[in-house]
């Protein structure tokens, strides 16, 4: 059986029995094990000039991970006036993480390697509300999943899971949602229990930051601000070349900004918030309501049970194929938003916006209304040095997100246990 990174983490009591030398070792691979994580494939040379270690250290390093079957030559990478550098990454199926996207009318599953290769994947239908079954529900899912996709719970890193709402990853609590399961321990202690494994929790916009930093085009950004257009919308922060979550791990709640004087109720219980008028529940809501008030459209074809469950992609299809109502909702929601962005850009200055969601797979029909309003409404000093772009990683970059969280507090605590032994 190949081994499995569970097998190369060191337990406490086999610490106590390691030599300083040996755990230095350790400390060492874990180290570079996280990059090629998180980095993808490496060279020699680039392991030397992150950990600041010489090449003949790094090439045993790697020479030892290799021979333990946890490391595996890519081919070479670009020459830089000399010999081609050899590439390592790590081997596929080292280890597996079950990542799970939360959205309002549905749950993802999919099952990822070390790579970032998603191996299997499930929807369920399901409403979100502040009282639920979640934990039982997710678990029991998740255990057929799981088991379909032939991996057993011990080939299994953790658990990562992205949703809406206020969510303190930190607390492991989910502040808008799941309320009744949080008492008397956190949604993250509750997971942790029913899985036996280390499991986080983060708000479903701050994991595609995540993504974006890592994989996306937030990459060795300092100043880039990523917009989620979803069911609701959320923000995500990267300054100073790091992700920003504030006190409370609130940070980013762009779409609960008042940005209308007595506007519409919120579900948050304020009124006239953006996300009332510039999410995806908005865009539904106000092709509803043109449709009732005689709007024609191609939209007009759906059966009324279709119109209960209308999703923004059917109205983005439809605006695709000529729809001139769904185009002008479209630019209607585009235009609202678009004043939001201008107010973030004059408080964050950033180089780059990425907008990713739902509402985002409107491309053009999305894009030019929040460029032409954001040209009404900001300062073209600031506005002029910021790109507003797509993603380019499509449905998946929350469960990226929380692949990634959860690997990280893994890789934390395995790292400060190594360190807490070293004298």
């Amino acid at each position: 059986m190949e081994k499995l990174l569970q097998d190369y983490f060191v337990s406490e009591s086999l610490l106590k029995k390691m030599s300083n030398v040996e755990l230095k070792k350790n400390l060492q691979k874990t180290k570079i094990i996280k990059y090629m994580f998180l980095n993808g494939d490496t060279s020699n040379a680039d392991i030397c000039s992150t950990f600041g270690i010489s090449l003949p250290t790094s090439m045993s390093l790697i020479n030892q991970l290799l021979k333990e079957g946890f490391v595996i030559k890519k081919g070479q990478g670009k020459s830089e006036g000399g010999r081609k550098p050899d590439l390592y990454g790590l081997k596929d199926h080292s280890f597996f993480v079950l990542s799970i996207h939360i959205e309002r009318y549905k749950i993802k599953l999919a099952l990822l390697d070390n790579n970032h290769s998603i191996l299997n994947e499930k929807h369920l239908e399901t409403e979100i509300s502040p009282n639920s079954n979640i934990v039982d529900l997710l678990f029991d899912f998740s255990e057929s999943f799981l088991e379909k996709s032939a991996i057993s719970s011990k080939q299994l890193m953790g658990v990562g899971i992205s949703m809406p709402g206020l969510v303190s990853s930190e607390e492991g609590k989910n502040y808008t949602y799941y309320l009744t399961e949080q008492e008397p321990e956190s949604l993250r202690e509750k997971f942790e229990r029913k899985f036996d494994k280390p499991v986080a929790i983060l708000n479903d916009a701050k994991s595609a930051t995540l993504a974006e930093f890592h994989f996306g085009k937030a990459q060795q950004k300092q100043h880039a601000l990523v917009i989620s257009m979803d069911w609701g919308i959320g923000l995500g922060i990267i300054m100073g070349g790091k992700i920003q979550s504030g006190i409370s791990g609130f940070a980013g709640e762009f779409g609960h900004i008042p940005m209308l004087e007595n506007g519409r109720l919120c579900y948050c219980g304020k009124r006239g918030c953006l996300e009332t008028e510039a999410s995806g529940l908005a865009l539904v809501r106000k092709v509803k309501e043109g449709l009732a008030e005689g709007q024609t459209s191609i939209l007009n074809q759906l059966s009324s049970e279709e119109l209960d469950t209308l999703e923004p992609d059917t109205i983005i299809n439809a605006a695709n194929k000529g729809d001139q109502f769904a185009i002008n909702q479209l630019s209607d929601i585009g235009s609202n938003l678009g004043k939001g962005i201008a107010v973030l850009i004059q408080i964050f200055n950033p180089e780059l916006i990425i907008l990713e969601g739902k509402i985002a797979k409107a491309k053009q029909f999305i894009t030019t209304p929040i460029e032409q309003s954001t040209n009404i409404y900001c300062m073209m000093q600031l506005k002029e040095k910021t790109s507003i772009a797509l993603s380019n990683l499509g449905n998946n970059s929350s469960l990226y997100g929380s692949t990634i969280a959860v690997m990280n507090s893994i890789f934390k605590n395995q790292l400060a246990l190594v360190k807490s032994h070293l004298s």
